[in-house]
């Protein structure tokens, strides 16, 4: 994020399960949201009890564990997307299940082999950060947490010392995929946040069209799209033509980054 802000602009993110539709195919599709102007990518583990996301992204988990996705593959899929591409960063979503099932130095320690920049782990809260900070710190790796309308400024200053990267903020209560967004209320809190956090803030959720991009961009560090980007790859799963209709949609909506120059 720093390079973007260093370009006067916010860093545009967009989210995709790893292994849907299948995991040769995940590698690729990273690829087309780089060449349409993804900053950052984050990488969503699958996990069959996803309870902060909506039907889309339940059923891209879904997909992808019915398509044999471990975590093994999903590491794999960041090492295969590295052989190409050594610069954009990836940070992996997910739930602590999955991510610490062989324990938490084995699977820090194989993340970063791989070419992992970054963890968020949904369920991670301060209280539990012990479990996975200081081994993810100890390989270098970003500390990403959640931050929702309802987080306390003294919590959300807790939680920028001891994460690292950046805050996802959560533009809105309930699952993602939502499509209220309330770009006003969003600006509004990010201005009390920056009070108390020295992390760059990377909102989500309801962000689904160049046009929400650019709004949001106006405040954000950073813009997260990913039910959107999930739904074009569940309709065209099947197509050759996916990675060049991804690469279109990303530059789309990296028009709207551009239009709005950056936070202010």
């Amino acid at each position: 994020m720093q390079s973007c802000a260093a370009q006067g602009r916010s860093a545009l993110i967009p989210y995709l399960t790893a292994g849907d539709p299948h995991p040769g195919r995940t590698a690729e599709l990273m690829h087309a949201l780089v060449r349409g102007g993804a900053d950052v990518i984050e990488l969503g583990v699958p996990f069959s009890d996803p309870m902060a996301d909506g039907p889309t992204i339940q059923l891209a988990c879904e997909r992808a564990l019915a398509a044999g996705t471990t975590m093994e593959k999903v590491l794999q899929i960041v090492a295969d997307f590295r052989s190409k591409d050594s610069t954009t960063p990836v940070v992996l979503m997910g739930y602590l299940n999955p991510l610490l099932r062989g324990g938490s130095a084995a699977f820090c320690s194989r993340a970063r082999a791989a070419g992992v920049d970054g963890v968020l782990a949904v369920d991670l809260t301060i209280e539990e950060a012990d479990s996975l900070q200081p081994e993810l710190e100890a390989q270098d790796l970003c500390c990403i947490f959640l931050l929702a309308p309802t987080t306390s400024l003294e919590r959300a200053k807790r939680m920028s010392q001891r994460g690292s990267g950046y805050l996802y903020y959560v533009s809105l209560k309930g699952v993602t995929g939502s499509a209220q967004l309330d770009v006003g209320a969003v600006a509004e809190r990010l201005g009390a946040l920056r009070e108390v956090v020295n992390l760059p803030l990377a909102v989500g959720f309801g962000i689904r069209t160049a046009e929400h991009v650019a709004a949001v961009s106006e405040h954000a560090d950073g813009v997260i799209v990913g039910s959107a980007l999930v739904e074009l790859i569940a309709q065209m799963a099947d197509s050759d033509e996916l990675p060049a209709r991804l690469q279109a949609t990303m530059s789309n909506l990296k028009e709207g980054i551009s239009t709005a120059g950056g936070r202010g």
